[in-house]
């Protein structure tokens, strides 16, 4: 049977390559040494689980996807995956990818997922946006392996529970588990903790709600499951940024992990938000 060997839940800040990378130095923010250091330690902790295919969990920023179908939970299954929206090249440059599909694996899971009462759709040309090519960016930038994407629904009400995210990560726990193969795989997602998009409280000094940050990044650490479903809600969220539903991606991830501890947890504020770098090895730390 497969191997999970590790799973990633993070942010994905569509200006990090720009920030880091592509602007002079002497032009760069203060703070973008010290992000790229811990950008590529984090790296490192994928890097260490030495997977063969990435499980990617994102979701669609409007690109494909609009309020008169937008589906709650998508699976992609091509050979291939085109990468990057003009906006996305334009407003943060970054590149166009090509991503290799694991057609098999895609297959696998939708069947899966369907017999566990999990109604996903499925894409044979679905282009990835920046929900997932960020987290490629940051963790796998040669993006040489195959992937799954599995978009959903964060952005367009009504909106998926947080209990029934966190089901979605512990099916796809699952069925990974159960996957006839010897391939070792890492499930790697990407979400937002309080997060304020076009809204009053978007460019303040830190995120919108400092006090959620913090304890959001305590309850996925910790792996405190029954804290996050006693404490969240539509509109906990809501109250703490118009984009922070972005969480549900994360929950998500801390149920493909399980309730366990993480055994690696960095962060760091940017301004307006709070970045954040989580990993679990299901078969013990390999570093």
């Amino acid at each position: 049977m497969a191997r999970l060997t590790a799973v990633l839940a993070t942010t994905h800040h569509p200006f990090y390559l720009k920030a880091t990378h592509l602007t002079p130095p002497e032009e760069q923010i203060p703070q973008a040494p010290e992000w790229k250091r811990k950008v590529e330690a984090y790296r490192e902790t994928l890097t260490a689980a030495d997977p063969d295919i990435l499980v990617m969990v994102g979701s669609d920023h409007f690109h494909q996807f609009f309020y008169d179908n937008y589906p709650t939970f998508l699976i992609g299954k091509a050979p291939r995956y085109d990468a990057t929206f003009y906006n996305e090249e334009r407003e943060f440059s970054i590149p166009k990818y090509v991503l290799d599909g694991h057609e098999e694996l895609s297959e696998f899971m939708l069947r899966g997922l369907i017999d566990r009462d999990f109604d996903f759709s499925v894409s044979h040309e679905l282009k990835i946006d920046h929900s997932i090519i960020c987290p490629i960016i940051t963790t796998r930038p040669d993006a040489d392996l195959p992937v799954v994407p599995i978009y959903t629904n964060i952005f367009a009400p009504p909106l998926a529970s947080p209990k029934r995210f966190y089901d979605l990560g512990r099916a796809i726990r699952e069925i990974i588990d159960e996957y006839p193969s010897e391939k070792k795989i890492a499930a790697v997602g990407s979400g937002h903790l309080s997060l304020e998009l076009g809204g009053p409280r978007q460019f303040h000094e830190t995120g919108p709600d400092p006090e959620f940050d913090r304890q959001a990044i305590e309850w996925l650490s910790n792996g405190d499951i029954e804290g996050i479903l006693e404490n969240v809600t539509m509109e906990s969220m809501s109250k703490s940024g118009n984009a922070t539903h972005g969480f549900l991606d994360l929950i998500l991830m801390l149920g493909i992990a399980g309730p366990e501890k993480a055994a690696y947890v960095d962060n760091l504020d940017l301004f307006h938000t709070m970045e954040m770098y989580m990993t679990w090895y299901p078969e013990g730390d390999p570093r």
